[in-house]
Formats: C-alpha cells, structure tokens, sequence
C-alpha cells in the first residue's frame, strides 16, 4: 500500500488563517468610505468576544481583501462573513445606498505558513497604489491591522 501524503496535516489548525477576498454587488464603489471603515473596525474589535480575529485588512472601492483566524469550535468562517456582510450593509443603508450591497459567496485561501502571510498581505497593501487611488500604499487610509494575527507552525 502507499504511504499516504501528509500534505493536508498542516491546514487542519484549530485557528486557520484566511486569506479572504469579497466584492460588492456588481463592483459598485461604496465601501472605501469613514463610516464604513469605522464599522469594519468595531466589527472587527468586537470579533474576539465570537472567535475571529482580522488581521490586515483593505477595504477597496468595490471589494475587500482580510486576513481572519476563526475559531471553528465558536463560529464557522461562512457565518462569520455572512455577520461582516450584514454589519457592512447596514451602514451602507444608512447611507440611503439601496441593497444589494454583496456578490454571492467570497474567495477563501488557507494559509499554509508565515511566507505565505508575508507575500499575500505585500501584494494586497498595494492595491491602492495599482489602482492609482494613492502613490504610496501608507497613504491608503482603508487599511490596517486590528489584531496581530500571526502563522503558527502545527506540531508534528
């Protein structure tokens, strides 16, 4: 018989890093705004107490790209977007900005090691800077870090 890979070992963390990306509703720009990054921020403070911890985040015109740990043993990464989406979009109804906000579904990407972090977050902290909104990504003032969310080698 062969041996089996022990490839799938290392994602199976109780507190998985995501790499998460979701748009909205037909790229509409409404999210690179102060009201909405300040409830993106008290979400985001305010996940610890559920068991989700965003790390980096830039919020984009028309999408958002996060880095979040989820506790699956208190909240699934599925509820946890579901609960950011409806946080988001009740802002954005405050703002007289009609539903619906989201795409259906978001990317996710498991990280599998600390490299893989560092890589993701430099090419996302650039979007801004692609996308000719500033010239240097610190200029960017819908981004950030609201937790050190950091890759933790799994014992083998």
């Amino acid at each position: 018989m062969a041996e089996r890979l022990g490839r799938l070992e290392s994602t199976f963390l109780r507190h998985p890093i995501y790499f998460i990306t979701a748009c909205t509703h037909q790229r509409q720009q409404i999210l690179a705004n102060a009201v909405v990054h300040s409830q993106w921020i008290k979400f985001a403070e305010r996940g610890a107490h559920h068991g989700a911890w965003i790390g980096d985040y830039v919020l984009m015109p028309d999408h958002f790209h996060t880095f979040v740990s989820v506790d699956h043993t208190r909240i699934t990464l599925s509820n946890w977007i579901k609960s950011l989406k409806n946080s988001l979009s009740a802002v954005l109804r405050s703002q007289q900005i009609p539903s619906p906000h989201w795409q259906k579904g978001f990317f996710d990407h498991v990280l599998r090691t600390a490299d893989s972090y560092s890589a993701k977050w430099e090419y996302v902290r650039e979007n801004p800077v692609r996308a000719g909104l500033v010239k240097d990504a610190t200029e960017w003032q819908f981004s950030g870090q609201i937790f050190p969310v950091e890759f933790l080698q799994p014992d083998r």
